[in-house]
């Protein structure tokens, strides 16, 4: 019980460390494309290094899943800057919506009766962050199009948990857990690749920036991996989602002590809508003999600041 009670915290503190990513994008001054690039090359390294089952689990597949992953990482940074917290982790949130849709085309799985009531409610606090026109604000300057960047990151996300079913089906049992962190190294490399152009020259560093960059880094991605790997092979699948909703729920209230940032009316009720359908499918599909999707597909991957 001892065991389980610790694999319990390090789970929540998985979560609790994934869940600053917003805060933390937003203070520094550095712009989106910095941040996501030298963010994502400290955390390759970091779960490299902190993480061994990372080193493991390579094939040619490995790149293809670090591809959406990537697209996932530099399109959560890139609309923290430009909109709220909440509105950027609860619109990423809505990727489970389009794994629903593209899985009967791609990994051959049936919708469900009972996944229907889940997308009607997906699609019903979607469409709440869509609703009026948010004003901007000093961590908010852009929320229409920020909005925008988080919906594709969503997309880009449904793909990823794909890929990763695919490494799952592809390698040999137990080892999913395993393919998934060496996609998430994948990831982070090809995503500093792909930002570092637009990230250069740097100019007018201020260690306060450096801080904040190692700490997204070696922090908010790499510990919160070693807490993961940890506490997930002790928790059951469906306590463990349960436990990552944390994340998405703590992500805004950081924002909030952080910088003050207030997300809408609309942005929160769509967020309840979504975490409250999330929690339900994730209740039904465990009731019903199955595992959460997220945990199931992944093993131990997270999409890292945005990413359940």
């Amino acid at each position: 019980m001892q065991q389980t009670a610790r694999a319990r915290l390090a789970v929540v503190a998985a979560a609790a460390l994934f869940s600053t990513g917003g805060a933390a994008i937003k203070a520094t001054d550095l712009t989106s494309w910095q941040v996501a690039g030298f963010r994502s090359g400290i955390a390759a390294f970091a779960v490299l290094l902190l993480v061994p089952a990372s080193r493991r689990g390579w094939s040619w597949r490995t790149p293809v899943v670090g591809v959406a992953y990537a697209a996932t990482l530099l399109l959560f940074v890139l609309a923290n800057k430009l909109t709220t917290s909440a509105n950027a982790i609860f619109l990423q949130s809505t990727a489970p919506l389009y794994l629903l849709l593209l899985g009967p085309l791609l990994l051959r799985e049936p919708i469900r009766r009972r996944d229907l009531g889940f997308m009607l409610a997906i699609g019903a606090g979607l469409v709440c962050f869509f609703v009026g026109t948010e004003p901007p604000l000093r961590t908010a300057p852009d929320p229409v199009r920020g909005n925008l960047l988080a919906l594709a990151s969503s997309v880009t996300w449904a793909f990823t948990l794909i890929g990763l079913r695919w490494l799952g089906r592809a390698g040999r049992a137990g080892e999913e857990g395993t393919a998934g962190l060496a996609a998430v190294v994948a990831g982070n490399l090809i995503a500093f690749g792909v930002a570092l152009p637009f990230a250069l020259p740097l100019v007018a560093v201020t260690p306060a920036d450096g801080v904040t960059i190692a700490y997204l880094g070696v922090v908010q991605i790499g510990l919160a991996y070693v807490l993961l790997t940890h506490g997930i092979r002790h928790v059951p699948a469906f306590e463990a989602s349960i436990l990552l909703l944390c994340e998405p729920v703590l992500n805004p209230i950081w924002s909030w002590l952080v910088h003050g940032e207030q997300p809408g009316a609309w942005a929160l009720l769509g967020g309840a809508a979504i975490l409250g359908a999330t929690l339900g499918k994730t209740w039904l599909d465990a009731r019903n003999g199955g595992q959460p999707d997220a945990v199931r597909v992944t093993g131990a991957v997270h999409p890292a600041g945005g990413e359940e």
